[in-house]
């Protein structure tokens, strides 16, 4: 009978779902609270005030800078989405989160994290034409081609994304509502489905691999050709610059693809993997980039660190 399976699927799907926190660690954590906190707050800040910098001063509104503030913006709706709702576990506030509140934690979540992916690309793709490229790049990177990336980012991260909502709402939970995790990803919630979920699986290995799978490689593809120009460059002096530019970059990609990757894989073949060690490297992808990222590219440039100074500077007065 058609209505009583409709009205089946509603029962099936929970309320809400009970967030543990660390599953196995939880008398840690009031203490993991602390270095999460602090993270978090580190980030917001940073973000902020790059934000800010890039956005009032004048001479910041150029390529690298735009794809840093964008950066900075994907970085914020990470970490925010992620976690506050991780702290309240933590402080046992609120363990608590409706089944549809978990859908857009988990679609903002890896939203956000799909277009900090196209933006690092994007940002590697910017150096590769003005290392190799450098008379063209005025003509390459024009604001309307930038204001084009940022949309598409938005776009493919909104189409990666969308599927994940129904392919979660089709499944029955049979009342499975307890969460070993500090918040909601795909995998994570499909896990407590009381189906078959290999939809799910391949769908989250398809889009992994197609997503940030194809960006990394790509943006190992654009460094290997930046490198091979910088070396070909006759002053050491340029070369130490470029390599220093490279590194920073480097760096970043490195902070915010391993854990990533590491998480999205354990939860495919990691049966051995403690939970407790696959739930930290979830939480620190989400926590780590936008905490670093400002540090880092406000270390690596004067021009950056400059005007973040003045700012401070005038803030302070």
């Amino acid at each position: 009978h058609p209505t009583m399976a409709a009205l089946n699927q509603t029962s099936l799907q929970p309320a809400s779902f009970l967030l543990l926190g660390m599953a196995g660690l939880e008398d840690l954590h009031t203490w993991l609270s602390i270095p999460f906190c602090l993270m978090y707050i580190v980030a917001l800040l940073g973000n902020f005030i790059l934000l800010f910098v890039i956005v009032t001063e004048r001479s910041l509104h150029e390529p690298m800078y735009l794809f840093l503030a964008m950066l900075a913006m994907a970085d914020l709706v990470l970490s925010s989405s992620t976690v506050p709702k991780a702290l309240s576990v933590f402080w046992s506030l609120s363990k608590e989160i409706s089944f549809h509140a978990c859908l857009t934690q988990m679609f903002f979540t890896h939203l956000s994290f799909i277009a900090e992916s196209t933006i690092l690309l994007a940002m590697a793709f910017d150096r590769y034409v003005a290392i190799c490229n450098p008379l063209r790049y005025a003509t390459v990177f024009t604001h309307s081609l930038i204001a084009r990336i940022g949309l598409a980012a938005i776009a493919r991260s909104f189409c990666v994304m969308f599927p994940t909502i129904f392919l979660l709402q089709r499944l029955p939970y049979c009342s499975h509502s307890i969460m070993p995790h500090t918040y909601c990803e795909h995998m994570g919630i499909a896990r407590l489905a009381c189906a078959d979920i290999s939809v799910n699986i391949w769908y989250g290995f398809a889009t992994t691999l197609l997503s940030p799978g194809v960006d990394i490689v790509l943006i190992g593809v654009s460094y290997v050709l930046i490198l091979r120009a910088v070396f070909r460059l006759s002053s050491k002096d340029a070369q130490l610059k470029a390599v220093g530019t490279c590194s920073s970059h480097a760096c970043v990609i490195l902070m915010f693809y391993t854990p990533a990757f590491f998480s999205f894989f354990t939860h495919r073949f990691g049966r051995n993997v403690p939970h407790h060690v696959h739930i930290l490297l979830a939480n620190l992808y989400v926590l780590l980039p936008p905490m670093l990222n400002p540090i880092v590219y406000t270390m690596k440039n004067k021009h950056i660190r400059e005007k973040v100074s003045q700012v401070l500077f005038r803030t302070g007065q």
